[in-house]
Formats: structure tokens, sequence, C-alpha cells
């Protein structure tokens, strides 16, 4: 019981390691969680760019370009047009998202045109602007022109001249 509510940890065994067999490196890591952070009550302007992840919960207007992630806090006020690797916006945003994938919380308000491959939306959450997906391999093996109409018509025939008997 000691153990359990003395904060000691049981004695580990010590490694032994072969003299002459180097130790082997442990592969490079991404970096997790957020390397920069605007903080609520906090105002910034101007163009950020950065590599890592970037958590917004203040306001900011300007331009982000972020190789990372992005997400967008309750509280944060962005006027921005944000392009990440993936976006997730919790709050308010005035600009276009652009991103591989874009996931818009409940609470997530946007005014601006998303381009994502991936977008998830939970119910709440408001979009003023178009939507459209990129580069999905469903996309690619997907003819439009064979679906029928919402009246229950036949599509409308191609636009290719007809072929000669």
């Amino acid at each position: 019981m000691s153990l359990l509510f003395g904060g000691r940890k049981p004695p580990q065994p010590e490694e032994t390691a072969h003299p002459t067999t180097p130790a082997p490196k442990a592969p490079a890591r991404q970096p997790v969680g957020f390397e920069t952070i605007l903080g609520a009550g906090s105002t910034l302007k101007g163009e950020l760019r950065c590599q890592g992840n970037v958590r917004l919960d203040g306001t900011f207007e300007g331009t982000l370009e972020i190789d990372g992630n992005v997400l967008v806090g309750e509280t944060g006020k962005i006027t921005a047009d944000i392009n990440a690797k993936n976006v997730s916006i919790a709050g308010a945003v005035r600009g276009d998202v652009s991103g591989k994938k874009v996931q818009l919380l409940r609470t997530a308000r946007v005014w601006g045109d998303i381009t994502a491959s991936a977008i998830t939306t939970e119910e709440g959450a408001f979009i003023e602007g178009k939507i459209t997906m990129v580069t999905h391999d469903a996309a690619q093996e997907f003819d439009a022109s064979n679906i029928p109409l919402p009246d229950g018509s036949p599509p409308p025939p191609s636009a290719e001249p007809p072929q000669a008997d």
C-alpha cells in the first residue's frame, strides 16, 4: 500500500547495454501541443508565419500562414485569411479558411469561404460563405452527370454530339 500512496516508484532494473553496441536513436518527434499562443484578452495585428501549431484565444487581424495546425478558441476573434495544415474553429473568423482538414465546432462562426480536403461541422456552427472540397479521392472516381435530378427526372443529355451510326 505504501507504494500506491507514498509517491515512490518501485525500483527499476538497470538496463544493461553492451559496451560495443550503441544505443538505438529515438526517431525525431513531431511537436505536440501549441508552440505559439495568443491568449484571451490579447490583440495582435500583422502577418504571422509559423512552422508549428498555433492557438488563438485573443483578437488577431492580418494574415496567418501556418505550416502546422491552428486552433481558434471560443474567445478568439480573427479577421484574417487562415492557411494552415489543419484548422479547428470554436470562435469567430472573418476571412477565408484553407487547410487539409477544417473542423467547425458548435460555437464556431465563420464569415468567409472554406477550402479543404475534409470538413466537419458540429450542430450549431455558423457559416456564411462557400465551401469547396479539393483533392478528395472520392471526387476523382465520381461522375456527377449520372445523378438524377431531385425531382426524379433523368440527368440532362451529355454536351457531346450524338454519334452517327
